[in-house]
């Protein structure tokens, strides 16, 4: 972007200022100087957004596009000369050669600056009008072949034309005298130019004009008529100006009539006084009497009294009356010292979360263990508990129910989608409509210093140009620094140390490194059938019956009913999409009641498809009778899922093609896997020389999905053995592990969102990394019911015992 900062007057104050350094005045002699210079036949071609550049005048312009910042500095290691048109459209941000004029201004590089902010600034100077015949190249930025443009000039000894000179001269002072923002030293510039056309050029240049004015004068060859055009415009430009001023003049008027106002409310104000008393200082007197009894500190009630003090003072029509008032009513209302009692009661504790959640055992054990080490303690400089898991399985609710068990006040504060950082430590009182940071404003709500507080999702906060807002959460959950967080509305360090935090997050990945390292993270997994089958019936369909009006002796549940919902129409590891269907479930039944329908009290597993439709078909096992086709097992932070492998091979010379929306390092894992059988061909019994003489195309179904993870490894090595040797794959077998150019099978996470998958889809042995047996010996034994699993650390093994002796039908001859 190259622009010139202007005035709404006829010249750019900034300009004007420096006037010595960027607008040398040239004499007559300068002038024929620069016409006397030949044109170049060819110019590299800056193009300007905002502004045009007339022959003579010097002006700084501010460079942005990459593109521009290259053709800067290239001519400035060279000639310093290049050609300079102004844009039909200054919105176009990467122009075309047709958005371009093509009559311009060749420049010379005065300077070039590096500003403060990074950006370039170059100074120019204009030297002659250039015409473009043709854009010769536009990479890495425009040159054009170009010829001179023809100027027609008047006579010397024109009287004619030297009175209409005269004339633009004396226009252009009086402008400047009328004009309140134009310096008075500009009148010494424009009698200092004794060249006619540089005068012309000069006006023209900081005249206040439109683009496409100001390109029109450019265009003009006769500076006769280029004068004439001028001088109309000045002329009309000095009557609006003329206008301006008397408009000015009525309003000072207006503004007499405001003083005169306001001593009349002074006077009121008296009068009020004698009167008994005055309802403002009033409340003044209110508020002081609140801060007494106050638990603040000295430093704070000093603070306090200061501004209590400073609104007394103001004048309550003023603007910033308001905004003084709603800060000390802000000091008044947050509970500085007030702190509920804590109820370690243990016992109570685990009581109310046995009641408010069936299973996850080890995730309450580990919060009373949390609350133990508080008791012990009797402070609260403890690890930040983030509940990390899939959506629905209860993580915020856990929050809920320790308030609860402590009787503390519960605060939650949803931190998905932020993105401004003053939404956490708020804006300065300087700014309209500045307020306290959510935090405080939290606080304020809930009455006490010391609630339990829910920073939700906090894996979902973003970040851009008004700053980042997990680098401002560091301060809030470290114990260290917490005790002293200062709001920047407040302006008053607040004591944090003995709020209780607890965050949750579906992901680990996006939490902001060094704020993940202030929590200490517990995993909240998902919930088998059996637990979900006893959440449903203890909880969700209670509430349901409680919110929909319905009693439970008018709506009873068939033999296996809850299974099939789960089953066929929910996906998920928590039970949000669960209590949605049996919501829709009593909706069903309440419909039948209002409406009078005859309806049998038992809903069956038969009505499932009448109420909710045909079931959504989840990927089971699919057997092993195509080769080259393996159950693979992924984590999404909707649970586990089973993904299906596919590799086929053609005749060709070895090229390997991978589909199916994958990321780099998933393909990075299938050209392992090849490149791992190229070399150990032996061990699928083949000659290497076959992998030259076949193409290999590798898909994961469900294409519009994105996948990525090293976890497909061995099922992608497994996949492309199977293709290659036309063996088929053990029965009811999933695999999932990472694989090493060496031949390793490495560990990976995810394993009981996995496992939960596999068991839904049918699968019965898993294949996986030895190093994750102790992952399957820290899960509760009936997850793992009636499942094998095989352990593994080459990728060898995997091959092995995958693919048995049997070939498909219809094999295809690879050797």
């Amino acid at each position: 972007m190259s622009d010139i900062l202007r005035s709404d007057s006829l010249f750019s104050s900034e300009a004007l200022d420096n006037e010595t350094e960027l607008i040398p005045l040239i004499t007559a002699e300068d002038e024929e100087q620069m016409n006397a210079e030949s044109t170049p036949p060819e110019l590299p071609i800056l193009p300007l957004r905002n502004t045009v550049l007339f022959p003579g005048v010097v002006i700084p312009i501010t460079v942005g596009r990459d593109r521009s910042i290259r053709l800067i500095q290239d001519v400035y290691r060279g000639t310093k000369t290049l050609g300079v048109v102004s844009q039909k459209d200054g919105q176009i941000e990467e122009p075309r050669a047709d958005d371009l004029n093509r009559v311009g201004t060749i420049a010379t590089i005065i300077r070039m600056l590096r500003m403060p902010d990074g950006s370039t600034t170059a100074i120019i100077q204009g030297k002659k009008r250039f015409e473009i015949l043709e854009m010769a190249s536009t990479e890495p930025y425009f040159t054009a072949r170009v010829k001179e443009f023809e100027e027609i000039r008047p006579a010397k000894d024109d009287k004619s034309f030297d009175a209409l000179v005269s004339s633009l001269k004396d226009m252009a002072l009086e402008i400047i005298k009328q004009s309140p923002h134009i310096p008075t030293e500009a009148q010494f510039a424009i009698k200092n130019i004794d060249s006619p056309s540089f005068l012309v050029n000069f006006i023209s240049s900081n005249m206040n004009a439109e683009v496409v004015e100001k390109q029109k004068m450019l265009e003009v060859a006769d500076l006769r008529e280029r004068a004439s055009l001028l001088l109309a415009h000045l002329t009309k430009e000095l009557q609006l100006l003329q206008m301006k001023n008397e408009i000015q003049s009525k309003v000072r008027t207006e503004v007499d009539r405001q003083q005169r106002e306001y001593f009349l409310h002074q006077q009121m104000k008296t009068i009020q006084d004698e009167l008994g008393g005055n309802p403002l200082e009033q409340e003044i007197e209110e508020m002081r009497e609140k801060a007494s009894k106050k638990k603040w500190t000295e430093k704070v009630g000093e603070v306090f009294e200061r501004e209590l003090t400073k609104l007394q003072r103001m004048n309550p029509a003023g603007a910033e009356y308001s905004v003084q008032h709603n800060y000390v009513q802000l000091l008044l209302e947050l509970p500085w010292g007030e702190y509920s009692s804590d109820d370690f009661d243990l016992k109570k504790a685990q009581k109310i979360l046995d009641r408010d959640h069936f299973g996850l055992d080890k995730v309450k054990e580990r919060i009373i263990e949390h609350l133990a080490v508080l008791k012990l303690k009797g402070d609260m400089k403890s690890p930040i508990i983030c509940l990390y898991g899939p959506p629905g399985v209860g993580k915020t609710s856990l929050g809920k129910s320790m308030a609860e068990a402590l009787g503390r006040k519960y605060v939650r504060m949803s931190l998905g989608g932020l993105h401004d950082e003053a939404e956490i430590r708020g804006h300065r009182k300087t700014y309209i409509g500045a307020m306290p940071g959510r935090l405080i404003q939290s606080l304020k709500k809930a009455g006490t210093s010391n609630p339990l507080f829910v920073l939700d999702e906090i894996d979902k906060v973003g970040k851009d140009f008004h700053g980042d807002p997990a680098s401002a959460l560091l301060e809030v959950l470290d114990p260290e620094q917490n005790s002293a967080f200062h709001d920047n509305y407040v302006e008053v360090d607040y004591d944090l140390s003995r709020v209780m935090f607890v965050a949750t997050a579906n992901s680990l990945s996006s939490i902001h490194p060094a704020l993940r390292d202030r929590m200490e993270i517990i995993e909240v997994n998902g919930y088998t059938m059996e637990e979900k089958l006893e959440i449903a019936l203890r909880h969700l369909l209670p509430k349901q019956f409680k919110e929909n009006g319905i009693k439970p002796k008018q709506l009873k549940l068939g033999a296996g009913l809850l299974e099939a919902i789960i089953e066929q129409y929910t996906d998920e590891s928590g039970v949000r999409t669960l209590e949605k269907r049996i919501a829709k479930l009593v909706r069903f039944r309440a419909k039948q009641i209002a409406m009078k329908q005859k309806y049998a009290i038992t809903i069956t597993v038969d009505d499932l498809v009448k109420i909710f439709g045909p079931s959504h078909a989840r990927d089971k096992y699919q057997g092993n009778d195509v080769a080259g086709v393996v159950t693979g097992l992924a984590w999404t932070p909707t649970g586990g899922d089973i993904l299906f492998i596919e590799t086929s091979i053609t005749k060709g010379e070895g090229k390997l093609t991978l589909t199916g929306n994958l990321g780099d390092v998933m393909k990075e894992s299938a050209m392992l896997a090849l490149e791992y059988l190229k070399a150990h061909s032996d061990v699928i019994g083949l000659d290497s020389e076959v992998f030259k003489r076949w193409n290999v195309h590798v898909h994961v179904p469900e294409g519009a999905t994105p996948k990525d993870g090293p976890s497909a490894g061995i099922a992608m090595l497994t996949s492309i053995g199977s293709a290659f040797t036309q063996q088929k794959v053990r029965k009811y077998l999933a695999m999932t592990g990472e694989i090493t150019l060496r031949g390793r099978v490495l560990p990976v996470g995810g394993i009981k969102e996995k496992i939960l998958a596999a068991k839904r889809a049918g699968i019965k042995e898993i294949v996986l990394s030895a190093d994750n047996r102790k992952d399957i010996e820290d899960i509760d034994a009936r997850y793992t019911k009636g499942m094998r699993f095989t352990y593994v650390n080459e990728m060898i093994e995997v091959v092995k015992h995958a693919l048995l002796k049997e070939k498909v039908e219809n094999a295809l001859k690879v050797a």
